[in-house]
C-alpha cells in the first residue's frame, strides 16, 4: 500500500498524466500486448491448424477490394491463410522474442557489468575487452553462422521447432554490451560512496553489497535502455526473418510475414507485406516514444523542475 501510495505521488505518474503521446503511446502498445496474449481468442483463424487453411484461398485481396472475399478482412497471405491471424499471431512471436532478448541480455549484461564495476582491475579490464570484441562482432555474421551450423548438425525441421529460442539467445548475446557498459559506469560512481563504506565495516559480504545496495541504485539507466533494446531486438528479428535466418514461415512473425510477401508486391498482392509492415512500424514506434519519455523523466539533468 506505502510502494502504491508513493507511486501515485510521484512525479514518473504526474509526467506521464501530462504527457499525451506518452499516453496514446502506452495505450496502443498495451492493446498490442493484449491482442498477443490473446491471440488464441481473439484471432478470427488458427493460424497453426492447417485444417483452416486452404491453398485456393492464397493471395485473396482485402474485403473491400475487388474479387475480395468477406472471411478474409485483410485478405490472404501466400499459404492461403487469413493475413489478420497470420499477423496476431505474428505480433506475438515478435513480441515474445523481443522481450526474450532483452531479459536475457540484461540479466548477461547487468551480471558481467556489476562485478567488473565492483571488482575492478584486472578482471574489469577482461570483462570489458570481452564486451569490446563482442561489439566487433555484427550480429547478422553471428546468426548466419549460428543457422548455418544449427541447421546441419540438427536439420531443418528440428530448427523450426527451436526457432524462437535460438532468436532470442543470438540477439541476446549480441547486445549485452549495453547493459554491461552503463551498470559498470554506475557502479564506479556508487562503490565508494558512503552506504558502500559503511556496509564494509559492518562486516556484510560483497554479494550483499553488489546486488541489495549497489545494483538496486543502478537500475534506473537499465530501465531506459531496456524499453529501446526491446525495440531494437524486434527489428533484428525482423531483419533476420527478412534475410531468411530469423523465423520460418510456418511460425510466422511480423518480420517473415513481410519477408514472404516482398515478392509478390509487384505483381499486386501488396497487402502480404504492407499491413504487417505498418503493424511493425507502429509497434515499434509506440515503444521507442515511451523509451524517450522515459529517458526524459529518470534522467534529473533533463528536469525543469
Amino acid at each position: 500500500m506505502k510502494s502504491w501510495n508513493r507511486f501515485k505521488n510521484s512525479y514518473l505518474l504526474y509526467s506521464f498524466k501530462r504527457d499525451p503521446v506518452a499516453i496514446i503511446s502506452f495505450c496502443v502498445l498495451a492493446v498490442l500486448g493484449v491482442i498477443s496474449i490473446l491471440a488464441p481468442v481473439i484471432a478470427p483463424y488458427n493460424t497453426y491448424d492447417t485444417a483452416t487453411i486452404d491453398i485456393m484461398d492464397a493471395e485473396t485481396p482485402p474485403t473491400w477490394m475487388e474479387d475480395g472475399d468477406e472471411r478474409f478482412i485483410l485478405g490472404t497471405d501466400i499459404q492461403g491463410r487469413d493475413l489478420l491471424s497470420t499477423m496476431i499471431f505474428g505480433l506475438r512471436v515478435s513480441l515474445l522474442i523481443g522481450v526474450g532478448a532483452v531479459l536475457f541480455q540484461s540479466f548477461v549484461g547487468i551480471l558481467v557489468g556489476i562485478i567488473s564495476g565492483f571488482f575492478g582491475g584486472k578482471l574489469d579490464s577482461f570483462l570489458m575487452r570481452l564486451a569490446d570484441i563482442q561489439f566487433s562482432l555484427p550480429y547478422l555474421i553471428v546468426a548466419i553462422f549460428t543457422m548455418a551450423i544449427f541447421k546441419v548438425a540438427f536439420g531443418i525441421g528440428r530448427y523450426e521447432d527451436l526457432a524462437e529460442p535460438l532468436l532470442i539467445i543470438i540477439i541476446g548475446l549480441s547486445q549485452w554490451p549495453h547493459y554491461a557498459r552503463t551498470v559498470r559506469a554506475s557502479v564506479l560512481g556508487e562503490k565508494n560512496k558512503e552506504y558502500v563504506e559503511a556496509a564494509r565495516v559492518i562486516g556484510i559480504s560483497r554479494q550483499l553489497i553488489m546486488f541489495r545496495h549497489i545494483l538496486p541504485n543502478t537500475m534506473t539507466p537499465v530501465l531506459v535502455i531496456s524499453t529501446i533494446q526491446v525495440a531494437n531486438a524486434i527489428m533484428s528479428e525482423a531483419a533476420l526473418s527478412f534475410l531468411g535466418l530469423g523465423m520460418p514461415i510456418t511460425r510466422p512473425s511480423l518480420g517473415s510475414l513481410i519477408r514472404a510477401g516482398f515478392e509478390y508486391i509487384f505483381s499486386g498482392s501488396w497487402w502480404i507485406t504492407f499491413f504487417p509492415g505498418v503493424l511493425l512500424v507502429i509497434l515499434i514506434l509506440v515503444i521507442l516514444l515511451l523509451g524517450d519519455w522515459l529517458r526524459d523523466v529518470l534522467n534529473p539533468k533533463l528536469y525543469k523542475g
